[in-house]
C-alpha cells in the first residue's frame, strides 16, 4: 500500500504559498518565514534533480536569532506540520559531550525515527481502519453466535448428507436459521444495542517485564531495549478476559489493525521520510556556544558542538529500525544569543548554518494583532473555553490595546518573554471567571479596557509584584 500524501503535498507547496500558511498563525516575521519557505522547496527541487547530482545537494541549515516568544519554535513546527515531515524539537542544553552526565547526540536522529514509525502507522491505520472494522464485526459474531457449532457432529450422526449424496433438507434449514439469527445479531451490532452485552475475548499480556528491568543501560541510548531485541523469539502469552462489546471492539480494533499493517513497509517509508524530509529543530544552541561559563571553563560545551557536528555534516545513526543517514535532514537552530553570539561557535558547525536570519522583538502593534488575527489567537482560544461553559465572552477592542500596552511595558521592564506575557496576562485578567464557571447568574461577560486596568492596576504598580506575577 504506497504512501502517496507526502509528496504530493510538497509538491503543491510553493514558497509564497507556504508563507500564506504560515502567516494563519505567526504574526510579523517575514524573513524568518521566508526563508524557511525556501529552505523547504529546495528540498522538493532536489527531488526533481538527476540523480548523479541529487546527493550533491545539501539543505540549508538556519540559524534564527531572537529572544523567546517571538515565533521561532512555531515558524519550525508549523514548518513541519504543512509538509508532512517527522519532525522533533531538541533542547542543545541538555547534550554534553560523549564521557559526560547527558543524553547522546545521535539520540535526536533515533527518536525522529520513532516518531516518523508512529506518523507512518497512523497513516496506514487511517487507510485499513474500515476493512480491519469489518473483521472485528466478524469476530464479535463469532463470540456472540458461532457461525459453527463448536463440536461438529459427523455426517452420519446428522444426517448431513443423504443416500444420494445431497444435502439434507434438516441440515439446510439448520444453516439458514443460523444465518438468519448471525444477520439479526449483526443488525444489532450495528445499531449499537449490544454495547453492554458481556463477552470473553483473548487479550495479550505485556509479557516478559523483567526483560526491560535489567536492560543494561547503553542499549537504550541505542534506541533499543532487551524487549525489541529477543520479545519476538518468546511466544506470546494471552488470557480469557471479560469485558462489555464496547471495550471488547477498541482491544479487537487494534489488534485487527496491526495485523493488515505491513511493518517491514512501514519502517522503509519512515526512514525514507526521515532521511529526505526529516526536520531537527535544535533550540538554545546559544547555551553551548563560547567556552567560559561562570568564569570557569565549562569542558562541555565545545565538545557538545563536535558531537552534533557530525549529523549536522551527514553521518549514518544505528536505530532498533536500520540505519539512518543524516545527510538531507533539515536543521533549523535557535537562540537569543543574548551572551554568546553566532560567532562564538566553533567554525565547523558555523559552516553548517549558512542561513543565519534575526528576528524581530514584538512590539504593542504586534501583540495586538497576536490577540486576534491568528487562527490559533489567544482571544479565540479564551472564548472557545468559556464557550464549553455556556458562559458568552467578548473583548472591547480598547480591552485588547490595553492587554497589549501592559505585556509590553512588562517586557520592558522586566525579562523580555515576547508573546508569552500575553498568556500570563489573560490568566490572571480571567481568573475570576475561570474560578467561577459554571455559575447560572453568569452568562455573558464584556470585558473593558477599563476592566483590565482595574484587575490588573496593584499588579503593574508594584513592579515587585510584576515582576513576580507577570
Amino acid at each position: 500500500m504506497p504512501i502517496e500524501t507526502h509528496a504530493a503535498n510538497i509538491n503543491q507547496l510553493t514558497p509564497r504559498q507556504i508563507v500564506v500558511e504560515l502567516d494563519k498563525y505567526i504574526i510579523g516575521q517575514d524573513k524568518a518565514k521566508k526563508m524557511v519557505a525556501i529552505a523547504l522547496r529546495n528540498r522538493w527541487r532536489r527531488q526533481q534533480v538527476d540523480e548523479d547530482l541529487r546527493d550533491e545537494i545539501m539543505p540549508n541549515n538556519i540559524i534564527l536569532i531572537g529572544p523567546t516568544g517571538v515565533g521561532k519554535t512555531e515558524i519550525a513546527r508549523r514548518l513541519a506540520r504543512l509538509a508532512e515531515a517527522p519532525f522533533i524539537k531538541v533542547e542543545a542544553s541538555k547534550f554534553t559531550e560523549v564521557g559526560y552526565v547527558g543524553r547522546d547526540v545521535e539520540s535526536i536522529i533515533r527518536d525522529l525515527t520513532d516518531l516518523s514509525v508512529s506518523m507512518i502507522k497512523s497513516e496506514w491505520r487511517r487507510r485499513v481502519e474500515s476493512e480491519a472494522k469489518d473483521h472485528v464485526e466478524e469476530r464479535l459474531l463469532d463470540l456472540l453466535y458461532p457461525e459453527y457449532p463448536v463440536q461438529q457432529p459427523t455426517q452420519e450422526q446428522s444426517g448431513f448428507v443423504t443416500a444420494d449424496g445431497r444435502i439434507s433438507s434438516q441440515n439446510l434449514e439448520e444453516e439458514d436459521r443460523r444465518k438468519r439469527t448471525r444477520d439479526k445479531l449483526r443488525q444489532q451490532l450495528a445499531e449499537g444495542k449490544l454495547e453492554e452485552r458481556e463477552v470473553e475475548i483473548s487479550v495479550v499480556q505485556d509479557s516478559h517485564p523483567m526483560l526491560q528491568i535489567f536492560s543494561p543501560v547503553g542499549i537504550e541510548e541505542m534506541g533499543m531495549n532487551i524487549q525489541d531485541l529477543f520479545g519476538g523469539m518468546m511466544p506470546k502469552k494471552r488470557k480469557k478476559q471479560k469485558m462489555k462489546i464496547k471495550e471488547a471492539r477498541q482491544v479487537l480494533l487494534g489488534e485487527e489493525v496491526q495485523k493488515l499493517i505491513d511493518m517491514d513497509k512501514v519502517i522503509k517509508e519512515a526512514i525514507r521520510r526521515v532521511e529526505q524530509s526529516g526536520i531537527v529543530f535544535l533550540d538554545e544552541i546559544d547555551k553551548i556556544a563560547g567556552a567560559e561559563n561562570g568564569g570557569n571553563i565549562d569542558v562541555s560545551r565545545e565538545g557538545v558542538q563536535r558531537d552534533i557536528l557530525p549529523v549536522v555534516e551527514g553521518t549514518n545513526v544505528v536505530t532498533k529500525y536500520g540505519m539512518v543517514k543524516t545527510d538531507h535532514i533539515l536543521f533549523i537552530a535557535s537562540g537569543a544569543f543574548h551572551v554568546s553570539k553566532p560567532s562564538d561557535l566553533i567554525p565547523e558547525l558555523q559552516g553548517r548554518f549558512p542561513i543565519r536570519v534575526e528576528l524581530n522583538s514584538l512590539n504593542t502593534d504586534d501583540f495586538i494583532r497576536i490577540l486576534t488575527e491568528p487562527e490559533n489567537a489567544l482571544i479565540k482560544q479564551m472564548t472557545a473555553l468559556l464557550k464549553t461553559e455556556q458562559v458568552r465572552v467578548t473583548f472591547t477592542h480598547g480591552a485588547i490595546e490595553q492587554i497589549a500596552r501592559i505585556a509590553t511595558e512588562v517586557n520592558d521592564r522586566a525579562e523580555n518573554i515576547g508573546a508569552r506575557r500575553l498568556q500570563t496576562i489573560m490568566s490572571n485578567l480571567l481568573e475570576d471567571v475561570l474560578y467561577e464557571v459554571p455559575d447560572p447568574s453568569i452568562r455573558s461577560i464584556r470585558v473593558t479596557a477599563r476592566d483590565v486596568r482595574e484587575r490588573l492596576k496593584d499588579i503593574i504598580e508594584d513592579e515587585d509584584l510584576a515582576k513576580y506575577i507577570l
